[in-house]
């Protein structure tokens, strides 16, 4: 027999919960409810939950990108975090206010710093959002819009509202936003190749240093597990040895950019995933410091006017100091 305690039922195995999806989580994403909801449970697990079919949606399997409904029912089996996990959820977030690029009363855009995640989980006690609502205490409803990865910089969005979020958050799924960030490959770029259309293949690191990390690969078209994934390549200028480019993502993969490159022969300068590891050493020695991957413009429709918005963040100090170095600027 099951016992309703508010949105939560408990199922006859006390560990098991059901939740109940209210309306201010309706249109979210599965995964994104179910790290809401197992604070300090590494993002591993809970996809690992997921793809083995213990968490259940109206009882039956779903997906990470399954978006829920209001009333649905998520079944979400017992799961146990060490006491050093524990400890650092325990810990609140530092309050920590990022660089401010557009503000209304709907949305904050911020210039994410690099090297400081989105949001906790897998080994990180906290992110950006944790520490902006420390900052905003009187600020109830902020929420990411989309992710950045940890090492890349650049604009990143947050809602203020449930109705800006959903808003925000459709445009991205249905492709119409427009991301466009700036890197720094290895080589020179031909200026033909334009458009990169290879399926990408996400999957988790089974043995070794890295397992448990996620990974992606190019995988063929007719692969049935391929993710469709689309950038847009633009040369901006040669730096040297390299090459600076304009790419804009059609689809939203994770680590699409930082793959794609690699894919084609022109891995992003300082990538420690798919990177050349010995020419990264010798970027280390030359001033380059991180992967240089820099969320430049992002373009969308305001959730509330409809009007179109432009946002750019600049290209941070140490990158732009990094090509000066390599091919300083030509004096007037």
């Amino acid at each position: 027999m099951k016992h309703i305690i508010g949105a939560i039922h408990l199922a006859s195995d006390p560990s098991v919960k059901t939740l109940a999806v209210d309306d201010d989580s309706a249109g979210q994403r599965l995964d994104n409810f179910l790290m809401r909801h197992l604070k300090g449970v590494p993002k591993t697990h809970v996809y690992r939950i997921i793809r083995s079919g213990e968490v259940r949606v109206n009882k039956g399997r779903a997906s990470a990108d399954q978006r829920i409904e209001a009333g649905d029912l998520i079944r979400i089996p017992p799961v146990r975090i060490s006491a050093q996990m524990q400890a650092k959820e325990d810990a609140p977030a530092p309050a920590r206010e990022f660089e401010v690029l557009m503000e209304d009363e709907a949305l904050i855009a911020i210039d994410k710093p690099a090297g400081v995640a989105v949001h906790g989980g897998s080994g990180v006690s906290f992110g950006v959002i944790e520490q902006l609502r420390r900052a905003r205490p009187a600020s109830l409803n902020l929420e990411l819009v989309h992710r950045l990865d940890r090492e890349t910089s650049g604009v990143l969005l947050i809602a203020k509202k449930r109705s800006a979020l959903k808003h925000l958050q459709d445009q991205f799924r249905d492709r119409e936003t427009g991301k466009t960030y700036l890197a720094l490959v290895l080589g020179l770029w031909p200026s033909n190749k334009k458009v990169i259309d290879v399926p990408l293949f996400k999957y988790t690191v089974a043995t070794g240093e890295a397992e448990g990390e996620r990974r992606v690969k190019v995988v063929g078209k007719d692969d049935p597990n391929g993710q469709r994934a689309i950038t847009l390549v633009r040369v901006a200028r040669t730096v040297g040895p390299y090459t600076l480019l304009e790419v804009t993502i059609k689809t939203g993969r994770t680590h699409q950019i930082r793959v794609h490159m690699a894919s084609q022969g022109h891995p992003i300068a300082g990538d420690d995933k798919y990177g050349d590891f010995e020419q990264n050493k010798q970027l280390q020695k030359l001033g380059l410091k991180r992967m240089f991957l820099h969320a430049w413009q992002l373009k969308f429709h305001h959730p509330v006017s409809a009007r179109p918005v432009t946002v750019k963040a600049p290209l941070p100090a140490a990158l732009q100091q990094f090509i000066d170095s390599v091919q300083p600027p030509i004096q007037a």
